[in-house]
């Protein structure tokens, strides 16, 4: 880059020119868009040197463990401005999710020292932290000898911090004043309704207000589009089937997975209300939902949305987002609504899922990783990822305000913006934090799959599901 070009995008963010002069300035200087934006996401990285020494670890070498997801992408498109800040080298090995986990588990169970910091969900660091395999990042974010005094960490919304900050205690409350901070959120979703336009215009609906609602509209879709199934959700044998819209309307209808007394848990599956709230769930998958449902993941769902073969889907909003892009048959064709299960709810509740980042506890060059987990989590990075990227959901409540990023997304998604300002107040993570989350949600998938097949009433699989995990908990000293 010339001197002068350089100089250019640093009269920029001085705030020595407006935006559009910067553009057409670049332009004159023969510098394409791309190129354009490349730099200036340069300028305010290292405008981020002005009060802090980046280059303390300069010639150290990091290597990360990431999944190959859009915001590992953005973050990687970016990665020459962090080693221009830091003066360090980073490396990285990718994996697609369905073998990441078991990587992560195994480097960090084998205690080894090859990764520094790697892509992780909130719900796992119920394991990892406990485990002692990551560290508590409040040491790092409370030091101000080793964060940038810009980095601005309540900047990040509060459901997130909360949600990523757990004290260990099996039950504890997740955000709580001991609550060790075991990682920083980097990217989230939660879960609502989006739906094809032009299917519900042929049929004459409307979105769904409130899941009884759901249930007679998606019905409604299956049989008169005469092909597309009315409603799309997860149902594979795992977790996941759980956390995403099944879980957001559970929690919408006031229902928890446990209850705490006395530092004990106790299964709380099987109430009156959450045996009301599964039997319309059930009856929604049974009358509108795929034939294979219970093979069904993230990519099944968001596939069906994509190409025409379901109507609807409540899940996450960013892959509604995916869907409405790319070379998807149906892109331009969906919208988004916010989904407040319950009738009686006054606002949407939805659970999140929380791409976060982690420090590796066998990490040999701590300092030197948290200069990377807070370049990477930072504003100027959410930024540049909100607004040249696909990094949706952002994390920071400053690049949810910025306008080029929200005039990007409300002229391309119909009614993103509006879903997400309506549904992000009441978004957190609504599972109770305990070491047997992973079983327990797999063995609640799997009642969920035999409801489903008819293969046991939903008042019979609940008992028996409640009844069974209480033993577990009461075998692991939890109960």
């Amino acid at each position: 880059m010339s001197d002068k070009a350089k100089d250019f995008f640093e009269a920029f963010k001085a705030g020595k020119m407006s935006r559009r002069e910067l553009m057409a300035g670049a332009g004159k200087l023969g510098l394409s868009a791309a190129a354009a934006n490349f730099l200036l996401n340069g300028a305010a990285t290292r405008a981020l040197a002005a009060d802090f020494n980046w280059k303390k670890f300069s010639g150290e070498k990091l290597h990360l463990l990431l999944n190959k997801h859009p915001y590992a992408d953005a973050m990687i498109a970016d990665l020459a401005n962090f080693k221009t800040l830091t003066g360090m080298d980073v490396t990285y090995d990718i994996f697609p999710e369905d073998v990441y986990f078991d990587k992560v588990t195994a480097a960090l169970s084998s205690k080894s020292s090859q990764y520094d910091a790697f892509m992780t969900g909130a719900y796992m660091t119920w394991t990892y932290g406990p485990a002692g395999w990551i560290e508590d990042l409040n040491q790092w974010i409370k030091d101000p000898a080793k964060t940038n005094p810009n980095y601005n960490w309540d900047d990040v919304l509060p459901g997130l911090r909360a949600s990523t900050a757990w004290n260990g205690v099996p039950g504890g409350e997740l955000g709580s004043a001991d609550a060790k901070q075991w990682c920083i959120p980097w990217g989230f979703e939660l879960n609502s309704i989006t739906y094809n336009r032009k299917m519900y215009d042929k049929v004459g609906v409307k979105p769904a207000n409130n899941l009884p609602e759901l249930v007679e509209t998606a019905a409604k879709l299956t049989k008169d589009l005469g092909g597309p199934y009315g409603i799309g959700v997860r149902g594979s044998r795992s977790w996941a089937t759980i956390h995403p819209g099944f879980l957001s309307g559970y929690a919408n209808y006031g229902q928890k997975d446990f209850t705490v007394s006395d530092g004990k848990l106790k299964a709380a599956m099987n109430t009156p209300e959450s045996k009301d709230y599964h039997k319309l769930w059930v009856k929604m998958i049974q009358e509108s939902g795929p034939k294979n449902w219970s093979t069904y993941t993230w990519y099944q769902v968001g596939t069906d949305l994509g190409a025409g073969a379901s109507a609807t889907i409540f899940d996450a909003d960013i892959l509604g987002y995916f869907m409405d892009g790319g070379d998807n048959k149906e892109k331009g064709n969906l919208g988004f609504h916010a989904f407040a299960a319950n009738p009686a709810a006054k606002a949407p509740t939805p659970n999140v899922w929380i791409w976060s980042l982690a420090m590796n506890a066998a990490s040999k060059q701590k300092d030197a990783a948290w200069y990377f987990m807070q370049w990477a989590s930072s504003t100027e990075h959410d930024m540049f990822g909100a607004r040249k990227m696909d990094f949706v959901n952002p994390v920071r409540q400053s690049v949810w305000k910025d306008d080029e990023f929200r005039n990007r997304i409300e002229k391309s998604y119909n009614g993103y913006l509006q879903q997400y300002e309506a549904s992000s107040p009441g978004a957190r993570i609504y599972f109770t934090a305990q070491p047997l989350f992973f079983d327990v949600t797999t063995q609640w998938a799997e009642t969920l799959q035999k409801m489903v097949a008819k293969q046991v009433p939903v008042d019979e699989g609940l008992d028996q599901l409640a009844a069974s995990i209480d033993k577990q908990l009461k075998d692991a000293g939890l109960g």
